[in-house]
């Protein structure tokens, strides 16, 4: 054990009366008031808090400082992985092609396209060029004009999520004078190319308004606002090039508005005006609107049909004229849907597992699947409406990831791209399997073990366990090269499938929301003592790890089950949830309060965050290692939230095990940005967790 110790923060007793309820708070100065300032400007933040900061950062690097060669070596082992000039597949367009590429040590990925013509390559846009001059920089997403003249992305440099648009002259190669700001990140051409459509990010960091941008005039008009502060807004231009989509949504309720790519100037029409728990979406196809919806308990989802109309208004589309197309499957969960001339695509997921389902013009089905125990199926990118090509792709745990196409009229498959591996790597010396727990009330439990088939099962493997169970987002059983570091050392990397995600279909994320979250906590808590009871492993030989929501998880096993745990590992984590949805200035408190409940309003939702919110229910006991990783400028998971939570435990613990703070000061919630920064970020992760149950391997 290290003499170096921890930094001992102050404590300021503050009181916090709510609902006739009263919780204390000591660390509740750590909150810099001016948060929103330090998100754009992290300079702001106030010297106190910074200066708390910064021991914690120096106290985490001192004590893994005997950690540096093993971080080096799991970092090159990573990079070796990753092909030095790695390509994406080719998107061809009209009469260009467009890719990105990695070139030679090189963070960020490189835009090109080149014509049919000649295959002149041209480069579009290098990132690199850019971030070096920032502590941070990232491309959130890039598309061009449908007349292929300009090029418009979207840029962060604070990490904060707070996008600028910046458009760039493909025939002159200059960059347009104006920049539009503050961004929320969602932007379209309009089909005419003659402006773009981009959404306003307002001080508090959510969506409100909509505006239409001329891109000669530089003229911006406001098109659309949002008034109610707990809904998301997106804009997206149908690939058609028919229609321009504008979602208003929450969690459980949805709006659409339509902008007919014949008239865009001209007001945006409803679609359909939203009505409490009725979520649905849009997509045209073959002269008709396809209507993704739950309307009537279609908890997996189900479609609708209704014919486009000669002229637009709200009457055309009232819900006496659709028709149901794919009815709802209580065993599989509809995901997306995609439409291109000739056919229509359904991604569904059944046991975690994903397929995809193709409907010809004349209603013929095509079925796409996989054969190992766990996969995953992803549709790809086409930019072509007219192509008769799907293309998708396949990966599993043991499986580098494989792009296709699929030539729908006659069924033939060929390759567009294999991940490229080392001539080293053999896929055959792992194995994955899923395996099923039941849950306290009974429900079966998925699980993804990966592992080497030469590894001794002897109940003393040692586990690194991953959950999230949050937002209905799946974990998908994915090729992981960052994973490899684990297994390659004779550990067995394991996916808790918990609900609150959507492995099980939407269902499962209801069972595991709101007044049912508890359900994900102990969901992973049993499968953490499945893999005991047979025997992969035992208590004190496991390391779980969870990010963001999935870092509530992290919190609460921590207090509920510290025996089982030898680490636990939470980056970017919510763990302070009751302060948080008490706060309606933070961003996402108002669209967060469908998924956890208003405990500002609600006594119900109050007593029952607070009987599980990890800050708020630490306790005198012994509890594992933990490391705790946070942002600066993170505003979905602020910065004081693992920082207090780190200093209330080490108020508690009745143990030496280390309790360690790395905040980025110069990034936000996806940490470091650049391919082998983020690789550096995993790799010190990675050390602690093997360095921690490097005594008892």
């Amino acid at each position: 054990m290290s003499s170096v110790l921890p930094p001992k923060p102050k404590k300021i007793e503050k009181t916090i009366e709510q609902l006739e309820f009263k919780r204390k708070d000591p660390y509740a100065w750590i909150k810099d008031e001016n948060w929103q300032e330090v998100l754009t400007n992290p300079s702001c933040l106030k010297d106190d808090i910074k200066s708390y900061l910064e021991q914690e950062n120096e106290y985490t690097n001192n004590i893994m400082a005997s950690t540096a060669a093993l971080q080096e070596k799991l970092f090159l082992s990573m990079k070796e992985k990753l092909v030095n000039k790695e390509t994406s597949p080719e998107l061809p367009d009209g009469d260009w092609i467009y890719y990105s590429r990695f070139n030679d040590q090189q963070e960020y990925k490189c835009y090109y396209r080149k014509s049919v013509q000649n295959y002149k390559e041209h480069l579009l846009f290098d990132p690199n060029e850019e971030a070096h001059q920032y502590n941070y920089y990232k491309i959130a997403s890039m598309t061009h004009s449908p007349d292929h003249k300009l090029l418009a992305y979207v840029e962060d440099t604070k990490g904060s999520e707070a996008w600028q648009i910046r458009i760039k002259n493909l025939h002159t190669d200059e960059i347009l004078p104006q920049i539009i700001l503050p961004c929320s990140g969602s932007f379209t051409f309009s089909p005419c190319s003659q402006y773009l459509f981009w959404i306003y990010r307002d001080n508090q960091g959510r969506p409100t308004k909509i505006y239409r941008h001329h891109l000669k005039s530089m003229q911006d008009v406001l098109i659309y606002e949002e008034k109610n502060p707990g809904f998301f807004l997106n804009i997206e231009k149908s690939l058609s090039n028919q229609w321009i989509y504008i979602t208003a949504n929450n969690h459980d309720t949805s709006e659409v508005w339509l902008i007919s790519a014949d008239t865009p100037t001209v007001d945006p029409i409803c679609f359909r005006k939203r009505k409490e728990n009725v979520f649905y979406k849009l997509i045209d196809w073959d002269k008709q609107f396809i209507i993704y919806t739950n309307e009537n308990n279609a908890y997996n989802f189900k479609l609708m049909r209704v014919t486009i109309p000669d002229q637009l208004t709200l009457e055309n589309f009232d819900h006496k004229y659709w028709q149901e197309w794919i009815k709802h499957n209580p065993t599989h969960y509809l995901i997306e849907i995609y439409a291109y001339r000739n056919f229509f695509l359904r991604l569904e997921r059944h046991n975690v597992n994903t397929q995809i389902v193709i409907t010809t013009l004349d209603q013929q089905e095509i079925l796409i699947t996989g054969d190992e125990e766990a996969y995953v199926l992803s549709l790809d990118e086409n930019l072509d409406y007219n192509s008769n090509w799907l293309r998708y792709s396949y990966q599993s745990p043991t499986t580098p990831r494989c792009w296709y196409r699929y030539h729908v009229p006659t069924g033939k498959k060929e390759i567009i791209k294999q991940q490229q591996m080392p001539s080293y790597f053999d896929s055959k010396i792992y194995q994955t399997k899923r395996i099923w727990t039941t849950a306290k009330d009974g429900n079966q439990i998925p699980l993804t073990l990966t592992y080497r088939k030469d590894i001794e099962f002897n109940g003393k493997t040692p586990v690194l366990l991953y959950g999230y169970g949050a937002y209905g987002y799946a974990i998908d059983p994915i090729f992981s090269i960052s994973a490899l570091n684990y297994i390659d050392r004779g550990w067995i990397y394991a996916i808790a499938h918990i609900r609150g995600g959507s492995e099980k279909g939407w269902e499962w994320f209801l069972n595991g929301r709101k007044f049912n979250k508890t359900n994900s906590f102990n969901d992973f808590i049993s499968c953490a003592d499945f893999l005991v009871k047979q025997h992969y492993t035992q208590p004190k030989m496991i390391v779980a790890e969870g990010r963001s929501a999935g870092g509530m998880i992290m919190g609460y096993i921590a207090n509920e089950r510290p025996d089982l745990f030898a680490a636990i590992i939470a980056v970017v984590p919510f763990v302070d949830i009751l302060n948080t949805m008490s706060d309606i200035t933070l961003p996402l408190t108002p669209p967060e309060w469908p998924e956890w409940g208003n405990p500002i309003k609600d006594k119900h939702a109050y007593k029952y965050i607070a009987s599980y919110s990890p800050y708020d229910n630490i306790k005198k006991q012994a509890y594992p290692s933990i490391l705790a990783m946070g942002g600066l400028t993170d505003p979905r998971v602020t910065y004081w939230e693992p920082a207090k939570w780190i200093a209330k435990l080490r108020d508690y613990t009745l143990s030496k095990n280390l309790l360690l703070l790395k905040i980025n000061m110069d990034s936000g919630h996806a940490g470091s940005a650049g391919r082998y920064a983020s690789l550096k970020d995993t790799a010190f992760i990675q050390a602690f967790a093997l360095s921690v149950l490097k005594a008892k391997i």
